[in-house]
């Protein structure tokens, strides 16, 4: 189970990802509505994931990435993008991100982006697959 933080400018995409996040077995570590306080939160959550916006007010998520990068080179981040901003995902990829999802976001693309990253958590994918298998038969 990951502990994951997200950070999203929308209350209604938060919620989204949250319900998502929880579905898929993971916990929600912290919330956060722009750069500084993703940055606040994970200093202070010390979280395994971020799910981070790219625009947002007072802080877009490059820069926040590019701050949580001088603290933490552990956490894994997943960028959260519009179509259109192709250039941003790369500078962020760039800043350290380790991925990104287009919007709009479903639960599955969120499963994809996290095995992505965690070859882990796609073993654990395939094992809860596999058991649900046996208990169908």
């Amino acid at each position: 189970m990951l502990h994951i933080l997200v950070v999203d400018d929308s209350l209604i995409i938060r919620k989204n990802i949250k319900k998502y996040i929880t579905n898929l077995g993971h916990a929600i570590a912290g919330e956060a509505k722009n750069g500084s306080m993703a940055i606040e939160q994970c200093k202070e959550l010390n979280p395994d994931l971020i799910t981070m916006d790219i625009t947002m007010p007072d802080m877009d998520g490059i820069e926040a990435v590019k701050q949580i990068r001088e603290f933490n080179k552990e956490v894994n981040i997943i960028m959260v993008t519009s179509h259109g901003q192709e250039e941003m995902v790369v500078s962020a990829l760039k800043a350290g991100a380790q991925g990104y999802l287009l919007k709009p976001i479903n639960e599955e693309k969120l499963a994809q982006a996290i095995a992505n990253i965690y070859e882990d958590y796609t073993q654990e994918l395939d094992d809860e697959l596999l058991d649900d298998e046996f208990l169908d038969d």
